[in-house]
């Protein structure tokens, strides 16, 4: 049976929501059951259904059905649970869904683009049917580097899908005006090659020139038809990373969440601690275990806050150490990354340090020596922040910073209510995953969770309303600001970041703040300065007018 066009399109369609005067007028008659409920009375049925799944893979699934078929009760549903769907609708659950995603093929609305067929780019951008003024977002992956599970060629394009979701779920950008992109560069996963079922590209990945130029023919094409729009990068593999954001970074509007997004949670993180420890960055000293995009990245923003803070480059990164699989990263290492070059410890700086049986400077060594104030785990190496690691941190420092990020929860370096015990409660800490309040001693430790949803959302949301014309680093600083405003650091055992429970109003805070920052950074008109020359501030502060216009321009899943 061929369903009208209004019951076809995920965001026309309203099922039994649609009144009696409607199915008239649009030609529903008895295409619908009698009873006529509202967006609350289908949200309700949906939640439960959702809870009457039996996995977490079922309910993701369950919930991309349903917004394939109604995209505004989707993003209700998913909106008065946000909390508890995030873990569901993006990491880890997504991860499942990626695995899967070829054996259980169903309808996964993006623009899928093939390294075999770069002269297609632009045909495949018209056949949108979009016009240069429809777009605001693209997300795109080429699913090199996925959540920590690796490879999964253009099962990947799953990724860009939920990026996408979490966006609107959190920040309210318009699902209509957004793309999710698949860049299909082959896969080195074997397994998938060898799945008769896999739909991409079934050879190995390319890289070098060819992989060169997709990008570029991505990027030029991109802004072409949408010259408005940002374009964010998600899950590219650590050589291409930081590569492409360096090149492209001042010539089109690029954000990369793996590197500035998370880099800046962790900044929002530090920040708190600094109001508790009364220091500045210039006093910090940084170990990082775990040196790959996304660690080295984190890195790159700390030492930045570093010369802000009246450090040469030279000097912030002489008080930055990374630790990989291979120990202490130095410069007589061999095919050292583009990322971990710049801060990598001259041999003979640590030439009588102790080795192990390989000969490298393990985790423990380096905490000997250089006793930081701040260490972040970005390993995946479950238990790696051991109890010597963490009491010889806490001897050298009264209030250590101890940021163990890796996720899912088999993969963090440390459990908070070791480190707590371990420091004597004097650890600050954030984790990756969400964990309950943690007692010690008579006080409630409350553990803030350095999600990204806390700051990328928020972050597109002020450089779409500001209409940005790139993502500067003050940008990113006063989203990290932003987010590290709304705690109060100062109750004993308060978190060091804000709930996700209160994730729209959080995102409108940091739009807020981003917006204005591109003002100031020259990258966005001032609006603001406008409406007054032209009488229409109504005495309304720059702030206030700000505010404003982010709750004007937050998408609402509502019925029109």
């Amino acid at each position: 049976m061929k369903l009208p066009d209004i019951m076809r399109n995920p965001f026309t369609n309203k099922g039994t929501a649609f009144t009696l005067e409607e199915r008239k007028q649009y030609g529903l008659a008895g295409l619908l059951p009698s009873a006529v409920e509202t967006l609350d009375d289908q949200e309700r049925r949906a939640y439960e259904q959702y809870n009457n799944c039996e996995s977490n893979l079922q309910k993701y699934l369950m919930l991309s059905d349903l917004r394939n078929a109604n995209a505004t009760l989707y993003y209700r549903v998913v909106t008065e649970h946000l909390a508890e769907m995030l873990p569901i609708i993006y990491d880890p659950t997504i991860a499942e869904a990626i695995e899967k995603w070829s054996d259980d093929f169903r309808d996964a609305p993006a623009l899928y683009l093939s390294v075999d067929h770069i002269d297609q780019i632009d045909e495949a951008f018209d056949n949108l049917g979009l016009g240069p003024d429809d777009v605001d977002l693209l997300v795109v992956s080429d699913a090199e580097q996925i959540l920590g599970i690796g490879d999964w060629g253009v099962n990947g394009t799953e990724i860009s899908i939920g990026k996408l979701a979490v966006y609107t779920a959190a920040a309210g950008v318009d699902p209509r005006r957004v793309v999710a992109v698949g860049l299909d560069a082959g896969t080195d996963n074997e397994a998938l090659l060898n799945n008769p079922k896999y739909l991409g590209n079934r050879h190995a990945r390319v890289r070098g020139e060819q992989y060169d130029r997709m990008i570029a023919e991505y990027l030029r094409s991109a802004a072409a038809h949408f010259p408005h729009a940002m374009l964010h990068f998600e899950d590219f593999g650590a050589s291409n990373a930081r590569r492409i954001l360096e090149q492209y970074r001042d010539q089109y509007r690029i954000f990369n969440d793996d590197m500035q997004g998370t880099g800046a949670i962790v900044m929002a993180a530090v920040m708190s601690g600094l109001k508790i420890t009364h220091s500045t960055f210039a006093d910090q000293r940084l170990v990082v275990f775990g040196a790959g995009t996304a660690g080295s990245g984190m890195a790159d923003q700390i030492a930045a806050a570093m010369v802000r803070e009246g450090l040469s480059e030279d000097e912030a990164k002489a008080r930055v150490w990374l630790v990989d699989i291979n120990g202490l990263v130095t410069d007589d290492m061999k095919n050292l990354p583009n990322y971990q070059q710049p801060y990598a410890r001259p041999a003979a700086e640590v030439a009588d340090w102790k080795r192990d049986e390989n000969g490298h400077i393990k985790l423990l060594e380096v905490i000997k020596h250089v006793h930081p104030t701040i260490l972040i785990g970005t390993s995946t190496d479950h238990g790696a922040f051991t109890e010597d690691v963490i009491r010889e941190m806490a001897a050298g420092t009264e209030r250590p910073i101890v940021l163990p990020l890796s996720n899912p929860t088999e993969k963090i370096e440390a459990m908070p209510d070791d480190i707590i015990r371990w420091s004597d409660g004097r650890a600050l800490i954030s984790t990756g995953i969400p964990i309950d309040p943690v007692e010690y001693n008579g006080v409630t430790y409350h553990i803030g969770q350095a999600n990204n949803a806390l700051l990328y959302p928020g972050l597109g949301l002020g450089v779409i309303i500001s209409a940005a014309e790139h993502i500067t680093d003050g940008m990113l600083l006063a989203a990290a600001n932003a987010a590290a405003g709304q705690v109060d650091v100062m109750t004993p055992g308060a978190s060091l970041l804000p709930a996700v429970e209160n994730l729209r109003e959080s995102s409108a805070t940091v739009a807020v703040a981003v917006a204005m920052q591109a003002v100031k950074d020259g990258v966005a008109e001032d609006l603001y300065a406008q409406a007054v020359h032209d009488g229409k501030a109504d005495g309304r502060t720059e702030k206030d007018f700000w505010i404003e216009r982010v709750h004007a321009m937050m998408w609402q899943p509502e019925y029109k």
